[in-house]
């Protein structure tokens, strides 16, 4: 049976570091007690940097956070004007992705598949169309969109990249994860949206997946639903963009999920034969529970750490910065496992191993 390898991965982020501008609105929109256990979850977020295409205001506490009044109070941008606003700046941060993977013009013909991961936007024609115009692909390339699966949208995508080049071992695969986040900032009060804003920012990943042996090997793939955590993650379209609920029982649900099902999504071993976790960093606290149930050493989750350090949560595109850092380490023939939460409460996860 053919292998699948992602033989590379490139990815991409807006200009602007909002971080701090968004930390310093959220503080305003809370009472004081409130506020005083926003600014202690925010100390422990371990979060020093995100990004975004909006620029931020000088003075974000202000009529609006950011300078171009987008999120202006009291009038907060309707679904549709962020809609229009991801189509004006999703496609630029998309090719500046697929252009970090150095293909030339001929490998970029050679595309056989392109499959786009995103849950912040919608629009037909859609990235898919606007890859194929901007990157020089063969008009005839087939196209997938995997839409609103959330962070653990780019695990799918791997997966049916690999269907493909397992019945196709000639086929060239393209992926593209790109979520604009911050366009769905909402203006609450409710305590557990207002830290949900504390994580998300935007970014995009692109990887290239053939029957090549380099890079890494998608040698398994498992999903896992966790029984009775349908409402903890919940993503709905409303009037005043995309609504996101993120539950603080969330951690403790994927803990209690990892701990009964480890040894289906490791195939059997043990977690101590993984020399190589990717684990989706949706907030210290996951990534506190997964190094929990799983017994994990101290720096095991040292590579999730450090992109939700520098990016924070960028929904489906995160997982992929964190293989990007992976493919680049010292250890070939290294076994691994990533995995990615989302709505459901769903865990998609994936066993590989690095060429070599």
């Amino acid at each position: 049976m053919t292998t699948a390898y992602i033989n590379r991965i490139a990815t991409a982020v807006p200009e602007h570091d909002v971080h701090t501008a968004f930390v310093r609105f959220a503080r305003t929109l809370l009472d004081d007690r409130r506020r005083r256990l926003f600014d202690r979850m925010s100390e422990r977020s371990q979060i020093s940097h995100r990004w975004s295409s909006l620029t931020p205001a000088v003075e974000p506490e202000g009529p609006s956070v950011d300078a171009g009044g987008f999120f202006t109070r009291g009038h907060f941008p309707s679904t549709a004007d962020r809609m229009r606003r991801y189509e004006a700046a999703a496609p630029a941060l998309a090719e500046r992705a697929v252009n970090g993977l150095g293909l030339d013009a001929e490998a970029r013909r050679r595309i056989t598949h392109v499959i786009v991961t995103t849950c912040t936007g919608f629009s037909a024609p859609g990235l898919d169309l606007e890859l194929v115009e901007r990157c020089g692909l063969h008009p005839s390339v087939e196209r997938t969109v995997v839409g609103f699966m959330g962070c653990y949208a780019a695990i799918n995508a791997l997966k049916l990249s690999r269907h493909i080049v397992r019945s196709e071992p000639k086929a060239r695969v393209l992926i593209l994860s790109l979520e604009l986040c911050t366009l769905h900032l909402q203006e609450t009060n409710d305590l557990e949206q207002v830290l949900s804003f504390l994580v998300f920012g935007d970014g995009a990943a692109a990887s290239l997946v053939t029957s090549e042996p380099t890079g890494i090997a998608l040698d398994r793939f498992h999903a896992v639903l966790v029984p009775e955590t349908t409402g903890l993650i919940t993503w709905h379209i409303r009037e005043l963009g995309f609504d996101m609920f993120l539950s603080g029982q969330v951690p403790g649900a994927i803990g209690q999920g990892l701990k009964l099902k480890a040894d289906e999504i490791l195939a059997g071993q043990r977690p101590e034969a993984i020399d190589l976790w990717a684990v989706h960093p949706g907030g210290r606290s996951v990534l506190d529970a997964v190094e929990a149930a799983l017994m994990l050493g101290p720096k095991a989750l040292s590579a999730s750490r450090d992109i939700l350090e520098r990016y924070g949560n960028m929904s489906s595109a995160t997982i992929m910065f964190v293989l990007q850092k992976l493919l680049g380490s010292d250890q070939p023939g290294g076994q691994g496992c990533a995995m990615a939460f989302g709505p459901g409460l769903t865990a998609e996860t994936m066993l590989f191993r690095t060429a070599g």
